[in-house]
């Protein structure tokens, strides 16, 4: 499968929903109960970008094939230099390398702004259900992310109680004196890193 990794654009919001909307209704990966509007989305996107990358994986023909995105860690200045990480795959195009290529390129432009930590908040279950397994998690250590916290019965979706868990990862050295981090819109106006 040939496909490029390019920065999301608010018109996207459409097919990236098609893309995320079985997350919402059939899985509890997302812990989100009602499939977001058009508008809403393309909202998050804007909002995202001001800030971070949003990345998506499109194919030769145009189809978006899934999404990769930062978001804030926390709002304190202190936390700057650490986000948060979220990726969905279009279903039919998962354990295709489709999520590493995204994961890649979001950690390339991360690095580039400046971030040195990057933590995934992730559903987990008790027992893998029908709307749950252990992939995300199992995706995420394959990408060298390790976990350091479980928070137990903290989501409720479908009738069942789900735990969530953090990985981390760091992807540049700590320093006594830390430069400052750059919006994603700072980092593209010096280089095109797609």
């Amino acid at each position: 499968m040939s496909y490029h990794i390019r920065v999301a654009r608010e018109e996207d919001a459409a097919a990236l929903l098609e893309i995320y909307a079985p997350y919402v209704l059939e899985t509890a990966i997302t812990f989100e109960y009602d499939v977001p509007s058009a508008e809403e989305f393309a909202g998050r996107i804007r909002h995202t970008l001001e800030r971070y990358p949003y990345l998506v994986a499109e194919d030769e023909s145009g189809e978006l094939l899934g999404y990769a995105y930062a978001s804030l860690f926390h709002a304190r200045p202190a936390y700057d230099w650490a986000v948060e990480t979220s990726i969905y795959v279009r279903k039919t195009g998962r354990r295709q390398g489709i999520g590493r290529a995204l994961y890649q390129a979001l950690e390339d432009a991360l690095r580039a702004q400046g971030i040195l930590n990057l933590n995934a908040c992730v559903a987990y279950p008790a027992e893998e259900d029908a709307h749950l397994t252990c992939d995300s998690v199992r995706f995420h250590e394959h990408l060298g992310y390790t976990m350091v916290g479980r928070f137990h019965a903290c989501g409720y979706k479908f009738n069942t109680w789900y735990d969530m868990v953090w990985l981390e990862k760091s992807i540049a050295p700590h320093l006594t004196h830390q430069p400052p981090m750059k919006t994603f819109q700072e980092v593209l106006r010096g280089r095109p890193l797609l």
